[in-house]
């Protein structure tokens, strides 16, 4: 089934319209998080672990949640993903000690991943491939709107009603992305397939005919979404550890650099789709990897926001494409499966790196620490650029549609 027959107005009521709930919520933490676990007074180590709590959760849990999508449906999938993490968002707010945050940001991990792998199954069945990158983009698109307007209002929140405020809003958002799931997704039929030994085939058959090239995009991937999520730890900490600068200014600064990167997102998608899906991702990489090494040249508001800026920009550039390349290479007969091997690949990426900013701030400094991002970015590139395929193959139906 293809966006023809599922219609735009579909699309945009099961696909955006969720999605842009639980980015606003996910926007509204990003640039407290930082100073949220600072004030447990812990080292950079320790605030590492917290940030990269909910990265773990998920991580571990994309694999489960590939079969689990396949036995639950993805609307049901969606809904109990969007429970998850209200509950636990809710759950933040009355935190009082580190440990106890981590395990309620690891369970919110737990509900993204089925979240996130029900959302990319469903538009892998239901976009056609010609198309599939302007979907992505626009999805990807969303999702640096909501950056740009949650963030500073999270700044807001927490600098004049307390850190815990964005959770507690964080929690009531997220019942419009259950709601939106819930109307909007059409019921798909749950698996009749009642043994795990069964999926467990399944994931070995993917692993043994794909490996090969999960192995090769899988590592691009990882090192990408390690430079992108880094980019939302290193730019607070340096904010405001380092300059001093308050929670307004930090969700300022955030705000700004989604700013521009959410007028790359179409760009993006139209790149993909006309000239190959390389030409938006490498350059993209190259170009966060660069305005990274900028960031220990920030002296102020004004000139880290510049390096924050030049990130965005060059992130837009990327807008949908790990989604799409993973949606190009699934196979037709396991794509629930597949996917779940992808997203735990590429989001081993986010879960490394507040732990590797982390640990790499106490032994390096904060100067130090964007070096070492810029570095791995380059290196995602590389891999990406030479041993990865090409992904884009126009399928003549898509041609035309928007």
């Amino acid at each position: 089934m293809t966006t023809q027959q599922i219609g735009q107005r579909q699309l945009l009521l099961s696909i955006y319209i969720p999605a842009f709930s639980m980015s606003l919520c996910r926007g509204l933490v990003l640039p407290i998080m930082p100073l949220f676990a600072l004030s447990f007074e812990v080292s950079y180590a320790m605030v590492g672990v917290l940030l990269a709590a909910e990265g773990v959760g998920n991580l571990l849990f994309d694999i489960p949640a590939g079969t689990l999508v396949a036995r639950l449906g993805r609307k049901r999938s969606m809904m109990i993903g969007a429970v998850i993490m209200g509950a636990t968002a809710l759950a933040m707010a009355q935190a009082t000690l580190l440990w106890e945050a981590a395990g309620y940001r690891f369970v919110s991990g737990i509900g993204m991943a089925l979240w996130n792998i029900a959302r990319h199954a469903y538009i892998t069945e239901m976009v056609a491939t010609g198309v599939r990158g302007r979907t992505n983009a626009g999805l990807g698109g969303l999702g640096r709107i909501a950056g740009f307007v949650a963030p500073v209002a999270g700044g807001i929140l927490a600098e004049r009603m307390g850190l815990q405020a964005p959770f507690v809003v964080y929690a009531a958002l997220s019942v419009a992305g259950l709601v939106s799931a819930w109307i909007w997704i059409p019921m798909d039929e749950a698996s009749t397939k009642p043994s795990q030994d069964a999926a467990l085939i399944r994931l070995w058959q993917v692993l043994r005919s794909q490996g090969r090239v999960l192995l090769a995009a899988g590592s691009g991937s990882l090192m990408a979404q390690t430079i992108r999520t880094a980019r939302n730890v290193v730019i607070p900490l340096v904010a405001a550890d380092h300059l001093g600068l308050d929670a307004s200014d930090v969700g300022l600064i955030v705000s700004l650099s989604y700013a521009v990167d959410m007028l790359m997102f179409w760009p993006a998608g139209v790149i993909m789709d006309r000239f190959g899906r390389k030409w938006a991702y490498v350059p993209s990489f190259i170009l966060q990897s660069a305005a990274m090494a900028c960031v220990p040249l920030a002296d102020g508001f004004g000139t880290l926001c510049a390096a924050a800026m030049g990130m965005g920009l060059a992130n837009g550039l990327s807008s949908g494409t790990m989604l799409t390349l993973g949606a190009d290479l699934a196979p037709k007969d396991a794509p629930g499966e597949f996917l779940g091997i992808w997203r735990f690949i590429g989001d081993s990426g986010h879960a490394a790196a507040p732990l590797i900013v982390g640990r790499a701030a106490d032994l390096l400094g904060l100067a130090g620490t964007p070096f070492l991002v810029a570095f791995i970015g380059l290196g995602g590139a590389a891999i990406l650029g030479f041993w990865v395929p090409e992904t884009l193959r126009q399928d003549p139906s898509s041609k035309g549609t928007a």
